[in-house]
């Protein structure tokens, strides 16, 4: 059962995602959060860092599109200045937007990537949807308050995986 809440890989930031290693895996798409993966959660545009990470994956013919919980405007606000698709009030962890994106992407599931700092709603809902999960270190230690029930959960299991030796994962 928790294996659901299990990605295929963390790393530390979206840094660490080159889409050279992306494209010799075949992967020509991601699925990416927004808060706490992208930018921090209260930080409304994307940083020159975020912006060349964006540019990278575009040279690469990589696909991007972001699914966040969050409403229009704030979805709206990060996303159109990087042209790229979003979809915003996806109600993660259920797998339709997953699957929603995936169809507008026109890629098959093992082609695409999702990437979140989240287990009970990136992960889950990406391995439930059946796509390679990698959880990033959430960019700041605060939170939106409706994400801070969620992080108590998350570092029990956290602690499991890594009491197992199933994942390394450091909060900074």
């Amino acid at each position: 059962m928790l294996n659901r809440f299990l990605p295929n890989e963390n790393v530390k930031s979206i840094f660490d995602i080159q889409p050279e290693k992306l494209k010799t895996r075949g992967i020509k798409g991601i699925i990416t959060d927004l808060d706490n993966t992208l930018v921090a959660w209260d930080v409304r545009d994307a940083t020159p860092e975020v912006v060349k990470w964006f540019d990278q994956m575009k040279e690469h013919d990589i696909k991007v599109t972001i699914l966040s919980n969050n409403n229009l405007d704030r979805v709206k606000a990060f996303s159109d200045p990087l042209g790229t698709p979003y979809v915003y009030s996806a109600r993660k962890p259920l797998r339709r937007a997953f699957n929603r994106v995936a169809k507008e992407m026109n890629l098959e599931k093992d082609e695409i990537v999702v990437i979140g700092d989240q287990l009970l709603t990136d992960v889950l809902g990406g391995n439930s949807a059946g796509f390679y999960t990698i959880l990033v270190v959430p960019i700041v230690q605060s939170d939106a308050k409706i994400t801070q029930f969620n992080r108590r959960i998350e570092r029990m299991i956290l602690n499991y995986f890594r009491s197992k030796g199933k994942i390394s994962w450091e909060d900074e």
